[in-house]
């Protein structure tokens, strides 16, 4: 079995100054969890025989994701533009909009449009790479979008969009 993983595909390197410092944090909490991990490998490998040893065998799994995600951050975080400023037209959907949509059954939902390193389902946050938020850039209120895919079609309108 091979480790090869295809590379990720590109995505938008935008980002907002709470995503960025996000990520700033979870990199130095990671490196703070290798010291302990670090820690504990030694003592697991200590005790002996490493090849029936599921102690040691955990902590180095362990260890290899700790290093994989620092190495990710690493490389990541420089390559980030962070956006702070307002659009010059904020009546159009742009980066770090919170848009509220009607959906064509009534429902309404409300998202914000932030890169793909920081979206997040519980505050609300899309990906700008997601199929709805490129068809959401430069709408206005008003406007009616429809996102297809192989199982659905789903229309939405913009009711509000605000930064």
């Amino acid at each position: 079995m091979s480790r090869w993983k295809p590379p990720r595909p590109k995505s938008s390197p935008y980002i907002t100054l709470k995503g960025y410092q996000t990520l700033e944090s979870e990199l130095k909490n990671l490196w703070e969890k290798r010291k302990g991990v670090v820690k504990a490998v030694t003592a697991a490998a200590a005790e002996g025989d490493r090849s029936e040893n599921a102690e040691y065998i955990y902590r180095k799994k362990e260890l290899r994701g700790i290093d994989s995600r620092i190495h990710f951050l690493q490389k990541r975080l420089p390559s980030l533009t962070i956006v702070t400023d307002k659009p010059d037209n904020e009546e159009n959907i742009y980066f770090a909009a919170w848009v509220t949509l009607e959906k064509d059954n009534g429902d309404v939902v409300s998202y914000r449009i932030v890169g793909p390193d920081e979206y997040s389902f519980e505050e609300g946050g899309i990906s700008m790479d997601s199929p709805l938020a490129k068809a959401l850039f430069k709408k206005t209120v008003d406007d009616e979008v429809t996102i297809k895919n192989e199982f659905q079609q789903t229309r939405y309108w913009v009711t509000n969009i605000r930064y």
